[in-house]
């Protein structure tokens, strides 16, 4: 574990982050935001204040002292919702807009497709999917998916 950080980060009455600086200075409603959320989701994080100017930067998660780091990964969870798709169940048209039913790794779900351009390929083998609410699904490894997943899936791609 690397040195203390040269801030403190503790929740104020109402539940929201706060970040004292070396300073003293006191930030109020700080969220943090990871640089790589899908290929390297514990290294480079930054702790922002609400005009998105950065106040610290957290190189690993994992260099915090454990209760610190208890609230940024508590703090990351309340903001991102990106459920993992394990399984295509079935579509309802194979032209978009189509209704996706999936199996997701907080349960079974259905999302809109409103075009291929909302499926964006990352890292490979990764897929994220936008859904017409806007809530995105990621696939961590498409040919990890079972054949019948797959099959539909290309007719997307």
């Amino acid at each position: 574990m690397n040195a203390a950080p040269d801030y403190r980060l503790q929740r104020n009455a109402f539940g929201r982050l706060e970040l004292t600086a070396a300073d003293g200075q006191t930030h109020l409603g700080v969220v943090p935001v990871r640089a790589f959320p899908i290929t390297a989701a514990d290294d480079g994080i930054g702790l922002v204040d609400p005009h998105g100017h950065e106040l610290a930067w957290i190189e690993r998660l994992s260099d915090l002292p454990d209760a610190m780091r208890s609230l940024v990964e508590d703090e990351l969870a309340r903001r991102e919702f990106m459920p993992e798709i394990s399984r295509i169940v079935s579509v309802s048209s194979f032209a978009t807009p189509s209704t996706w039913q999936v199996e997701t790794d907080r349960g079974a779900s259905t999302l809109v497709l409103k075009g291929e351009e909302d499926i964006r390929r990352l890292h490979p083998p990764a897929l994220l999917i936008a859904d017409s609410h806007g809530i995105h699904f990621l696939i961590r490894d498409r040919y990890a998916l079972d054949q019948h997943s797959r099959r539909i899936l290309d007719r997307f791609l």
